[in-house]
């Protein structure tokens, strides 16, 4: 008798065991990618650096990405070389950049220079700091995206949305250690600088992490082949991508739905995470030393819900309305920070904690939505367009508050380990960060309408029986 070939995906112990792997990978990026979140007091004491150098440096994160389009060369080659040879060049230019931000900011042969460019000034260590956060930043999005075509390759037609969730979950936890450890080692070793060797460190440990993935996959590869040889069949991504395909992801309206409420919901979540360190020492009245574990609560309790509604999504569907709810409660967190009187800790707490659930609700469901408006074979390119209109706001956003606080927020200085720095009233930037979750609010409405004349199936369960 022919023995019968399954594919390797269809082994659970695999296809977990594969999500642990580069899920570790997206903790090392997530942890760098906030690593200097908490420390924008600090980078004002140590380094001088101000509010608006501070949002200029912030912002950098999507320069290459959204002016150069590096990440939707990255889709590109995602679709044409495979997750493979793509993940690894994304990791080791997150290794790269990394160690860029790290040399700018211990090095002295930058102090005191100002470099003149074409149409700004900036001191050459914002500058050189900014261009290794922006080619991490290439190759952090590079990463995410392989990653979740990754998931795709593995868990389509199973438990996807789980998959995705547990990701993220896993991601979020290396944002919750940034957020929440970064001033206190910084704080520890007297050193801003830090935080950002121990990023290095694990920037080191995530290519290394996924280097051994590929062997994994290659073995999924050769499992499938043997599958489709079997059974005489076509594998559906046969008709490989081609460039003009890139035109028939950006004419569907469900895509630009999807990718408007995606730039929209993340730049009222991870702009304000740079911040929230900063506004729970000036609103809220917390040590700057503790300012930093009110926010981290908000990745740390993703970890359980993003998951939780992931596994809803797989199971009971209704991923438009998911993403609908999730809007409602972004909008009631902004809004109810930006209320001056409402200033007692606890309440930072609570708003923080209702942030953490919107946060887990909209990424459950929107994620795990495109694999069913868009073809296998355009995912990757598809995921990337997606991540560089986000990098609009993720490079956008961080520079408007930024200037925003430095001209309009500023209501004092305090003196701070002897230091005179400023003092802020966040009121105007949380209102703009509700302006956003109303704007994400209406798409995911229209997103839903959408659904109901094209029928993707976004309101229905993901698990095939």
């Amino acid at each position: 008798m022919t023995q019968i070939k399954n594919a390797l995906s269809e082994s659970k112990t695999a296809r977990w065991l594969a999500l642990a792997i580069v899920s570790f990978t997206m903790l090392c990026g997530y942890y760098l990618a906030d690593v200097m979140a908490p420390l924008k007091g600090l980078l004002e004491q140590q380094l001088s650096w101000n509010s608006e150098e501070y949002g200029f440096f912030t912002s950098a994160y999507g320069w290459f990405n959204v002016f150069l389009f590096f990440l939707i060369f990255g889709g590109i080659i995602l679709d044409k070389m495979g997750v493979r040879f793509t993940g690894l060049m994304a990791t080791f230019t997150m290794v790269l950049g990394i160690g860029i931000k790290y040399w700018a900011v211990t090095t002295h042969s930058l102090d005191g220079q100002v470099w003149d460019l074409i149409i700004f000034s900036s001191k050459a260590q914002v500058l050189v700091a900014g261009i290794g956060f922006a080619i991490f930043g290439v190759g952090v999005e590079v990463a995410g995206i392989t990653v979740s075509k990754i998931i795709v390759k593995w868990f389509k037609g199973k438990e996807m949305a789980l998959a995705m969730g547990l990701e993220m979950a896993t991601a979020r936890i290396g944002t919750g250690l940034a957020i929440g450890t970064s001033l206190p080692i910084a704080k520890l070793f007297g050193d801003v600088s830090m935080p950002l060797l121990f990023g290095l460190i694990m920037a080191c440990i995530g290519f290394i992490s996924f280097f051994i993935y590929t062997f994994q996959d290659k073995k999924l590869d050769a499992s499938q082949a043997a599958v489709n040889l079997q059974n005489n069949t076509v594998p559906d991504d046969a008709d490989s991508f081609r460039i003009k395909d890139i035109l028939l992801i950006i004419t569907n309206k469900a895509w630009w739905y999807i990718a408007l409420l995606c730039v929209l919901f993340y730049s009222a979540v991870f702009p304000f995470l740079k911040y929230a360190t900063d506004l729970m020492i000036n609103k809220f009245g917390v040590e700057e030393y503790w300012a930093g574990l009110i926010p981290a609560m908000l990745p740390f309790g993703t970890i359980l819900l993003t998951p939780f509604f992931g596994n809803l999504y797989d199971r009971k569907g209704k991923g438009a309305t998911i993403m609908i709810i999730g809007s409602i409660l972004i909008i009631l967190v902004h809004a109810l920070f930006s209320v001056p009187f409402l200033n007692h800790w606890i309440i930072a707490i609570i708003l923080t904690i209702i942030l953490g659930i919107g946060f887990s609700l909209v990424p459950s469901a929107m994620w795990p939505s495109i694999p069913k408006i868009i073809p296998d074979k355009q995912l990757g390119s598809a995921y990337a367009l997606i991540f560089w209109v986000q990098n609009w706001g993720l490079m956008g956003v961080p520079a408007l508050i930024g200037w925003v606080l430095g001209k309009y927020c500023i209501i004092g200085t305090r003196v701070v380990d002897g230091q005179t720095i400023n003092s802020y009233d966040y009121t105007l930037p949380m209102m703009i960060f509700t302006g956003f979750g109303l704007l994400a609010l209406i798409l995911a409405f229209l997103l839903k309408a959408e659904d109901k004349k094209k029928g993707y199936g976004l309101e229905l369960p993901n698990i095939k029986k």
